[in-house]
């Protein structure tokens, strides 16, 4: 298990080498729930700054319930916030990496999608089931997971 940080953007930001005009996009789900540390960490200058400089243009983050986190400003790179939609499955479709929470839904989803997946642990959690999916999920080599305890 990891802690997230810009290096583990920047490894799992390589999983994606496809170049697309225009840039590369990557998708953050937190599904249903609120994930304060992950959004408010995807929309800072350092981990938007590093994504930008492996190639992708734009970023959509759906928070969920959570407080819309505020948006650093990166030149060169889109930044889109949602909270809930009825289905994600374009987002993950249209993205070439997904980052999300641990839940199964989003999990499996992504990982039917064929799309690189970072998982992060809300470690704030108790009794954490999501460390269990997200440990045999990379276990079995289907995505990379680390946690928020050091995220930036």
């Amino acid at each position: 298990m990891y802690d997230l940080s810009c290096s583990d953007v920047a490894l799992f930001g390589r999983m994606s080498r496809e170049r697309k005009p225009g840039g590369r996009s990557v998708f953050i789900t937190v599904g249903t729930t609120e994930f304060e540390k992950l959004t408010n960490a995807v929309c800072s200058s350092t981990v938007l700054s590093t994504l930008l400089n492996l190639g992708y243009r734009k970023v959509t983050v759906q928070i969920g319930r959570g407080k819309e986190p505020t948006i650093d400003r990166v030149p060169g790179i889109e930044v889109e916030i949602f909270k809930l939609k009825p289905n994600i499955t374009e987002d993950i479709n249209q993205a070439d990496l997904v980052i999300s929470h641990a839940g199964a839904g989003s999990c499996l989803e992504t990982l039917a999608a064929n799309k690189p997946l970072l998982v992060v642990i809300n470690d704030d959690l108790m009794n954490n089931h999501q460390l269990e999916l997200a440990y045999q999920l990379n276990k079995d080599k289907h995505l990379y997971y680390c946690t928020t305890r050091m995220y930036i």
